[in-house]
């Protein structure tokens, strides 16, 4: 039995504020007792948010990091540092990671590594475009990022991960994959791993993330190879980000 997971990525957004909302928020709800949650704010609002999580539910994640111990890299955090925050997950090969800042296959493998050293579970985003899509590269494209990292990893490092599968094209769109759609390219991730490394396949985490919310989490989330979310917008929203995580139960 998968324990669910649902991660909210604040993205570029948020306040301190907003932190502390949550953390109170958080404090006096009742969740589902199978269920993990973790949000991931900018790097500003971590040790904020460390302290305003602490007597609740949620766990801290980062959204990036870099694969060096430290150097003259201006503007960048290493795993240590994250560690040190009390980080628990971060987020590794976000599309708009790959996007915007042009992170190959080898980058999100090096971050994965650097994440794993710094004893931080790394939560590995992949997923397609539209006009791979419209050309039927879906499952290429998607076994093809999960593959470049999942078969380099050791079998420990393994059981480390977390994977969530984003369609590009449904992310901040208000486009969401049919439950079946995700369902489909989640059991062909899965079938993947089962190729193999068995063990691993019945009891990696697979997130679904692309414009999950509280009006269609239940149905997602109901699919037999989906075990939680990697929310965007909605894990912005208190009551909302609430609804999804006690839809998880």
């Amino acid at each position: 039995m998968r324990k669910p997971l649902i991660a909210g990525n604040w993205k570029m957004n948020g306040s301190a504020e907003l932190v502390e909302t949550f953390g109170r928020a958080f404090a006096e709800v009742e969740l589902p007792s199978p269920v993990d949650v973790v949000i991931h704010p900018p790097f500003p609002y971590l040790d904020a948010a460390r302290r305003a999580f602490a007597n609740t539910p949620i766990g801290l994640g980062a959204q990036t990091l870099n694969p060096m111990l430290s150097g003259a890299r201006t503007g960048e955090v290493s795993g240590q540092m994250l560690s040190e925050f009390g980080v628990e997950y971060v987020l590794v090969g976000h599309s708009e990671r790959r996007q915007l800042y042009h992170e190959s296959d080898e980058q999100v493998y090096q971050r994965v590594i650097a994440a794993l050293d710094a004893g931080i579970k790394p939560i590995l985003c992949v997923g397609e475009t539209l006009e791979e899509r419209d050309a039927g590269r879906s499952e290429e494209v998607v076994l093809r990022q999960v593959g470049y990292v999942m078969a380099r990893l050791q079998s420990e490092q393994r059981r480390q991960m977390t994977l969530a599968y984003e369609p590009v094209w449904a992310i901040g769109t208000g486009r969401t994959a049919t439950p079946e759609q995700a369902q489909q390219m989640m059991a062909a991730i899965r079938g993947y791993q089962a190729d193999f490394d068995r063990a691993l396949a019945e009891t990696l985490r697979l997130l679904y993330g692309g414009s999950m919310s509280a009006g269609n989490a239940q149905a997602l989330l109901a699919q037999q190879d989906i075990d939680g979310g990697l929310i965007g917008g909605a894990s912005l929203k208190v009551d909302d980000f609430i609804a999804i995580c006690q839809s998880a139960g």
